[in-house]
């Protein structure tokens, strides 16, 4: 079966989308209207933007989001998925892909999104570290030992889970992680605690704006991050969506599970090789590709 997986914040590189935008003339239609929806011209700054403009949340997260979906709507018929998942913000790009969100709704969410969450970040120090070559259990257990705000935020595969909440409790959980044989633990260049109880103003803001737009029922199943289950029904789909922000990302679990339910193809769509990299470390007998 054929999966296609989708990256989130983090992907992002300058010059990104340009080749599309010049070489189609349905990406170049739908980044002019991606400009007019947003109210700003974020094609320039993803085809000439310094890596510091596109870092900004606001930017990043909309600017990954156009790459991913205008790419799989260029792929024409040869985009048949038999299911689909994102990596945090990449779970909208998915649900764009699999017809469950339209392209100008899951734009606005995006862009609701990364507001929303920058707002955030700005009412309390707050950070993420990545945490190498601890088994998850441990990472939790410290997590939990640890005065403050710090939680197991992203499973991205095994011996690679991100941490995040207070960045007093970040730094403290840093040192606890080295002390229970960790090969590394270190604090990210993020602008906040993504998928932590940090985001809880961010996760009501987005939840009215979730529960105001119209979902359909997908072509096919999207592997959610709050449940690493397949999903086809919307109002389903809309409860995990809105539990995301603050939940965490159980991306090896989802990976697993798909191939449990017979991916035998993981095609990424979007900027970068991240997620691909993941599944084989995941699992050495998946095949992966990029499109």
């Amino acid at each position: 079966m054929k999966a296609y997986v989708f990256p989130g914040q983090g992907a992002q590189f300058t010059g990104m989308g340009k080749d599309l935008y010049e070489t189609s003339p349905l990406a170049k239609e739908l980044f002019e209207k991606a400009n007019e929806i947003l109210g700003f011209r974020i094609t320039d700054i993803m085809f000439e933007g310094t890596a510091e403009e596109l870092k900004e949340t606001k930017v990043t997260q909309p600017a990954v989001f156009l790459h991913s979906v205008i790419l799989a709507k260029t792929l024409g018929d040869d985009f048949k998925p038999e299911m689909v998942a994102g990596h945090s913000l990449g779970e909208f790009s998915a649900l764009v892909a699999n017809g469950a969100l339209s392209f100008e709704d899951g734009l606005k969410l995006v862009s609701q999104r990364a507001l929303a969450m920058q707002k955030a970040c700005e009412i309390t120090p707050s950070t993420m570290a990545a945490v190498l070559g601890l088994a998850d259990n441990i990472v939790e257990e410290v997590c939990a030992s640890i005065d403050g705000v710090v939680v197991a935020a992203n499973y991205n595969c095994p011996g690679q889970l991100v941490i995040s909440g207070e960045t007093s409790a970040v730094e403290k959980a840093c040192e606890a992680m080295k002390a229970a044989g960790a090969k590394r633990a270190l604090i990210l260049p993020v602008g906040g605690a993504f998928h932590s109880p940090m985001m809880e103003p961010a996760r009501e803001e987005l939840a009215a704006a979730i529960e105001a737009t119209t979902f359909s029922t997908p072509i096919c199943p999207v592997y959610q991050n709050v449940t690493a289950n397949a999903v086809s029904d919307a109002n389903e789909i809309k409860k995990n969506l809105i539990i995301q922000l603050t939940a965490p990302v159980k991306w090896t679990q989802s990976v697993q599970k798909m191939i449990a339910d017979g991916a035998t193809l993981f095609t990424e769509v979007g900027p970068g090789k991240v997620l691909a990299g993941l599944i084989n470390k995941i699992d050495k007998e998946a095949a992966t590709a990029n499109a």
